[in-house]
């Protein structure tokens, strides 16, 4: 395993369609396991029309904006703002003020933030003494909590995009002063990634410096949706749908980790909505659960490591029958 962030291609979860290529079936006969986005999504509702046909308007992002602040509990002193998905904050964030110099990204980690710092021509990777500091908390794919004792560098960006299962956890009061920006997705924990919504939370010295770029400016006008916007609010003020989701989660977790062990592999970290395994082999275990429409994360780091994300509640015999006859490439006991 290296700790350069560069080094492995930039590979995500997803990639459904191709695994059907290789391995067969219908769409409706896969189960994906390769991402961390909540199976049970939040329920949508209906739209209204002008949410379709209008530029999105003042009081729409104000109130998305009203129901995020009081969800996370931004503090006063800080602004957030919200954009197309927290990958495109990641892509822009290295360009932000006059920002350039060393950042350090501790690895391995989620490859977008290394690689959009490369992309940007103004920064090179260093060690923990640089200028800039990225922690992704709870980081990707180990589910391991950066414990926060002192951010380092002039700036320190925290993508908490797996956070809200865990909202003790997070870093926000940090945004009360200049030099963090904190980083929530909404589609993870709410199960809508095609909404494509993210917020970036910091002071505003920080998401707006001056004599240089600002993060508003770099998004540009109307940077969400009326939708988006129109769901954002709804869901984020639903409370009580919010609780009940962490709970349920919490037990699927677990759940899954019982049936994963029961199969011979060690349990690595993750959250409740991913789990990391150390298995015999990765790309063997990936491969027989593929063979079963079961589509799974491996990385180009690590021969035993194995994500699953959670099943849908009528999913979980699918599963359970793919890890049963796993034999060899799931046991083992190998250490992670």
């Amino acid at each position: 395993m290296t700790d350069d962030p560069t080094a492995a291609p930039r590979d995500h979860g997803g990639g459904l369609d191709a695994a059907i290529a290789r391995y067969g079936g219908a769409r409706v006969d896969w189960i994906d396991l390769s991402t961390g986005i909540n199976p049970e999504p939040y329920a949508v509702g209906e739209i209204a029309a002008e949410a379709w046909t209008r530029l999105p308007d003042r009081a729409a992002t104000d109130r998305l904006l009203a129901a995020a602040r009081a969800f996370w509990n931004v503090p006063d002193d800080a602004m957030i703002l919200a954009a197309p998905g927290a990958s495109s904050l990641i892509a822009r964030l290295p360009w932000i003020g006059q920002g350039a110099g060393k950042v350090h990204i501790p690895a391995p980690t989620y490859n977008e933030h290394a690689a959009a710092f490369a992309a940007s021509d103004r920064w090179t990777m260093a060690g923990p003494e640089a200028d800039a500091q990225v922690h992704v908390h709870p980081n990707n794919p180990d589910g391991k909590l950066w414990p926060g004792a002192a951010g380092g560098g002039r700036l320190t960006v925290i993508d908490e995009s797996f956070c809200d299962v865990m909202p003790a956890e997070s870093h926000i009061a940090r945004t009360a002063e200049p030099g963090t920006i904190v980083l929530k997705s909404f589609g993870k924990f709410w199960g809508l990634a095609g909404v494509r919504l993210g917020f970036a939370i910091g002071h505003p010295a920080t998401l707006t410096p001056a004599g240089g770029l600002s993060m508003a400016d770099a998004l540009g006008p109307w940077p969400v949706p009326g939708p988006a916007l129109e769901v954002g609010a709804r869901a984020l003020t639903d409370i009580g749908w919010a609780e009940a989701t962490r709970a349920r989660l919490a037990r699927d977790a677990a759940r899954m980790d019982e049936m994963v062990m029961a199969s011979g592999a060690w349990v690595v970290g993750g959250t409740s909505l991913f789990r990391l395994y150390a298995v015999a082999d990765a790309a063997a275990a990936q491969e027989h659960l593929a063979r079963h429409q079961v589509w799974s994360r491996i990385f180009p780091y690590s021969s035993q490591w194995l994500r699953l994300g959670l099943p849908p509640g009528d999913r979980w015999s699918q599963l359970e029958g793919a890890l049963a006859s796993a034999g060899e490439a799931l046991a083992g006991r190998a250490l992670p």
